[in-house]
């Protein structure tokens, strides 16, 4: 079973459902824009290395834009639903599953809550176990956060039995509580979409939902 090619061919159904200019998640891309994105990650590694920012951002930017201008929409599809090119570090046996998980579960998400549609759908609990293990990153994602940061598991023990995660050692703190499929988007930005509970002061809770953390 792979989670990540299910989740690589359910976002690749939904895009060519929608059609190419339909909202998204990420602020200022349509359907096609994140369609490119995703073609850019795993076919463009010289472009690639700017899309968490820094001095390529600019670069990764164009080259995008030019994929998705130059791409017909369907052949987007085709590229994400084919996979890497077998040069792609991507395209090593294992590398999709141990990459792509969180990815493509992400924007698979970005995709589904924007649509005015959009209703929950039920994690598996072995899912739920692989997106709790990978949220040790929210360590790194939060390390900018103005306050302390624990993030608490609901909905399902985990395998291995730790449900409380600290994201960012400090105080004052506040707690972020839900399932881990709804802290993993919290942790990735989607603040706005995600269903997770808050608990701490009001200013402490205010100036963490002020902060922007995305990627």
């Amino acid at each position: 079973m792979s989670y990540a090619r299910d989740e690589r061919l359910a976002l690749c159904a939904l895009l060519a459902d929608l059609g190419p200019d339909q909202p998204t998640l990420c602020e200022g891309w349509q359907t096609a824009d994140l369609a490119a994105h995703l073609v850019l990650r795993e076919r463009r590694p010289d472009a690639s290395v700017g899309i968490l920012g820094g001095p390529l951002a600019h670069y990764t930017r164009l080259v995008q834009s030019r994929i998705a201008r130059r791409t017909p929409y369907s052949e987007l599809i085709k590229l994400i639903r084919t996979g890497p090119p077998r040069f792609s570090p991507m395209g090593l046996p294992g590398a999709d599953e141990r990459i792509n998980v969180v990815e493509f579960f992400v924007h698979h998400e970005d995709v589904r809550r924007a649509q005015p549609t959009f209703e929950p759908r039920e994690i598996e609990p072995a899912l739920s176990d692989i997106f709790w293990r990978r949220l040790g990153v929210a360590r790194l994602l939060l390390r900018k956060a103005p306050v302390g940061v624990e993030l608490v598991r609901e909905g399902g023990q985990p395998s291995s039995g730790r449900v409380r995660i600290t994201a960012k050692a400090r105080t004052p703190v506040v707690t972020v509580i839900g399932a881990p499929a709804e802290l993993t988007l919290w942790a990735m930005g989607r603040t706005g979409a995600a269903r997770v509970r808050l608990d701490g002061s009001d200013a402490d809770i205010a100036a963490l939902r002020a902060a922007s953390w995305r990627i």
